[in-house]
């Protein structure tokens, strides 16, 4: 990484998340100059792993290998000498016994798997509806249904697109990375040319070159990589001069959900059972996904999504833990209350440079992923997990985008 900032690059890349750093190590061997502006003083973007207590390493972020089998991240955690864990996550079968039956579960499971068959068959009508039209009217299950495409969208149904929840290609291969998602994309990116605490504001491309004026002052390059959330393009924090008002429709389109994370710390640990999935205890869209003792660890790790999630951050900080603690209790019973401490969080729409989780397309903008991705002029290129046609939402997603962009940099300077 490099703190000085270059006048002039041949290409200039927007943000050091997975998707900045996919494209800047795509292009380490091209013979271009390359600089990442990053407005955090660190790089990862939306990955990032903390040492919530000694031991105890906490993705506040994205966390599990999605589509493992498909995930270049597999294949980059082993070059990096990280360890893979490959034990089955504790989504299904593996539910705490006591609060949330095997007979419910399986009852569950299979009214949110009839979903998602009719949502299959629903999006290949052209019609683009919101995904909560095909939710069986008055399955008592619909509420929990709705719980999990908060974990998975940050939105409830109704606000997700049906073409673009069909779109997501999911092999249910879900891996982990016990030291820490972040942590290996933080290594990943390591030997990227990176300029730490430069906010980008406006990408003034009406000349020869463009400009890009930063909090640290304007950079002039060749050609740029555009790797923001939507959000930022969507409120203009970053603004295009001339605008370009069909990436700023697109990136409205695409909103970035709630999602947010706790740890809570586990006394007397060992007489509990470890990597159990915790559910809750009534049926309801706005509770938490619970995973008790993850990897083994003395800590008990929760997951909040949507306008709930949305609810308890802007509730300021220290309640997403303080509910937490109630579901628990009401889970596992009230001798466990004085067991937990609460030790981390995450607030990703209070956090400015991001603004939110991860996409989710609304109903009727599912193109809006491909008009986001497509370059401008060949100069300005677009990369994100939100230009992810089918791994959206995922750190692989972001950084296959991230390479895609290089690789479209790369065969317009040949021209």
């Amino acid at each position: 990484m490099t703190a000085s900032l270059p006048s002039s690059v041949d290409v200039a890349i927007i943000g050091a998340g997975a998707a900045g750093l996919g494209a800047a190590r795509t292009l380490e061997n091209s013979g271009l100059s390359v600089i990442v502006l990053e407005a955090r003083d660190r790089i990862g973007g939306r990955a990032h792993t903390i040492m919530a207590a000694p031991g105890i390493p906490f993705d506040l972020g994205c966390e599990w290998l999605h589509s493992a089998d498909k995930n270049d991240f597999v294949d980059i955690a082993k070059q990096l000498g990280f360890k893979v864990d490959k034990n089955r996550p504790p989504w299904r079968e593996q539910t705490y016994d006591a609060v949330f039956s095997k007979a419910q579960r399986q009852e569950f499971f299979a009214a949110m798997d009839a979903f998602y068959d009719r949502a299959e068959e629903a999006a290949e009508n052209d019609d683009d509806a919101p995904a909560a039209t095909c939710l069986e009217p008055g399955n008592p299950w619909n509420p929990m249904i709705d719980a999990v495409s908060t974990y998975i969208n940050g939105f409830e149904l109704k606000d997700v697109s049906l073409h673009d929840m069909d779109s997501y290609e999911d092999t249910e291969v879900n891996w982990r990375l016990p030291d820490g998602y972040g942590t290996l994309i933080a290594a990943y990116g390591a030997p990227c040319p990176v300029a730490l605490n430069t906010e980008v504001t406006v990408i003034d491309h009406s000349g020869a070159r463009v400009k890009i004026e930063t909090s640290r002052g304007t950079v002039s390059a060749a050609k740029v990589v555009i790797c923001v959330p939507t959000n930022l393009l969507a409120n203009e924090n970053i603004r295009f001069h001339p605008p370009l008002p069909e990436k700023v429709e697109a990136a409205a389109g695409l909103p970035l959900g709630a999602d947010n994370k706790v740890m809570l710390a586990l006394d007397d640990a060992e007489k509990w059972p470890a990597d159990v999935g915790l559910r809750g205890s009534s049926i309801a869209t706005g509770i938490g996904s619970f995973h008790l003792r993850p990897s083994g660890r003395p800590c008990i790790a929760g997951f909040f999504g949507g306008t709930f999630a949305r609810e308890m951050e802007d509730a300021g900080e220290g309640a997403l833990a303080a509910q937490s603690i109630e579901e628990i209790v009401k889970l596992l019973g009230s001798d466990i209350r004085s067991k937990l401490t609460p030790l981390a969080e995450s607030r990703w729409c209070h956090d400015r440079f991001a603004q939110g989780a991860y996409s989710a397309a609304k109903p009727g903008h599912a193109e809006s992923r491909a008009v986001l991705a497509a370059p401008v002029n060949g100069r300005l290129f677009f990369a994100g997990e939100a230009t992810s046609p089918n791994f959206f939402s995922t750190a692989h997603g972001a950084r296959e985008s991230g390479e895609r962009a290089a690789k479209e940099v790369m065969a317009s300077a040949k021209r």
